[in-house]
């Protein structure tokens, strides 16, 4: 089993080629990016989308722009990195892991103010494309710990995209599904289809498809009735952001899956890199939410829905306590309550 597709990759040119997700199932078509304000606006678009990848995409793009600095000391260098660095902050608020790969190569700038100018783009063009790598592999070992909890057989249902498309490969709640099935675990999948921006329907379903993954695409408001039915086993979603105490950011409609969840006595489990775990945020209170625009919720592919002039909210995430997740999957294994414990000891900061 496979990925037949790339998330996100450098061209031979120098430039980031990126899967377009704004376009699929429909078409699977590719952008290129030559500019860290091409990728700044792919992110704020959605072209690349999921913590993981954008975190990826502005490490990537933000070592490209290191290359177009014009500057006489390592300090005004560092100062213009920097800026672009910022920019690239501002394009998508709640997912941590973009700040994190922005700081990480800030970081890896400094380490190198020893050398040459004219060398340091090069070696952190290296420090994004191991980050890439290394991305890949974290998710399958997050697949690795994640699917020995899952049961055989088993019917599960996950929100949103968690996949290959929403990291550089592989994926993190995906990840666990193609682990278990590749483990000859026989799963079937329930996959809500996500409002506003149908994120299950037009990724997931077509992730699982292209894998060979039984899966079936219900809209958000059947999970209840299926979980009521005895139909669902195992739920496993992604994360944007947590807390230090486990309290989880992941796309709107996340929590009202983790309330029906426990309601019916599933098991619910995230599935996330440690590199989402924020913890100098004490509490999903503390976590910023992403609101986009209401022309997501009123429209659909472009056309207009509903009656001209009524507002629309739309927060692009939600906060699911951590009293409702039985555990946070991470590369390093999985961490259960109290997550103030758990998080920071696999975080390697206890």
């Amino acid at each position: 089993m496979t990925d037949a597709f790339v998330t996100i990759d450098w061209t031979g040119t120098g430039t980031i080629r990126l899967i377009d997700q704004t376009r699929l199932p429909l078409e699977e078509v590719y952008v290129e990016c030559a500019t860290v304000d091409e990728v700044a606006r792919a992110i704020r678009t959605m072209q690349v989308r999921g913590a993981p990848a954008i975190g990826i995409a502005a490490a990537m793009g933000l070592a490209m722009a290191a290359r177009t600095i014009q500057a006489p000391t390592f300090a005004a260098f560092y100062a213009a990195l920097e800026t672009h660095g910022a920019d690239l902050l501002r394009t998508r608020p709640t997912a941590v892991n973009l700040a994190w790969a922005v700081r990480k190569l800030l970081r890896a700038a400094q380490s190198l103010r020893d050398l040459p100018l004219a060398e340091i783009p090069g070696r952190l063009i290296a420090e994004a494309t191991a980050m890439r790598a290394e991305d890949i592999r974290i998710n399958r070992a997050i697949g690795a710990h994640g699917q020995e909890l899952v049961p055989d057989p088993a019917r599960i249902l996950t929100h949103c995209n968690a996949g290959g498309l929403a990291t550089a490969g592989y994926g993190t709640a995906v990840g666990v599904i193609r682990a278990a099935a590749e483990a000859g675990k026989r799963v079937r999948v329930w996959v809500d289809e996500t409002r506003p921006l149908l994120q299950g329907a037009r990724l997931t379903a077509w992730e699982l498809s292209r894998a060979g993954i039984p899966a079936t695409l219900i809209t958000d408001n059947m999970a209840g009735y299926f979980m009521h039915r005895g139909e669902v086993d195992f739920v496993v979603v992604g994360a944007d952001r947590i807390a230090r105490n486990g309290d989880t950011a992941n796309k709107i409609g996340t929590y009202s899956v983790a309330v029906l969840a426990r309601a019916h006595g599933i098991p619910f489990y995230v599935a996330a890199p440690t590199s989402t775990l924020d913890l100098s945020v004490n509490g999903g209170a503390e976590i910023p939410i992403e609101e986009r625009g209401p022309e997501e919720v009123t429209e659909i592919g472009g056309r207009r829905l509903a009656p001209s002039g009524i507002r629309a909210a739309n927060p692009a995430f939600d906060v699911t306590p951590a009293s409702y997740i039985d555990g946070i999957i991470t590369e390093r294994g999985v961490a259960r309550t109290p997550y103030d414990e758990s998080l920071p000891r696999l975080a390697g900061d206890a």
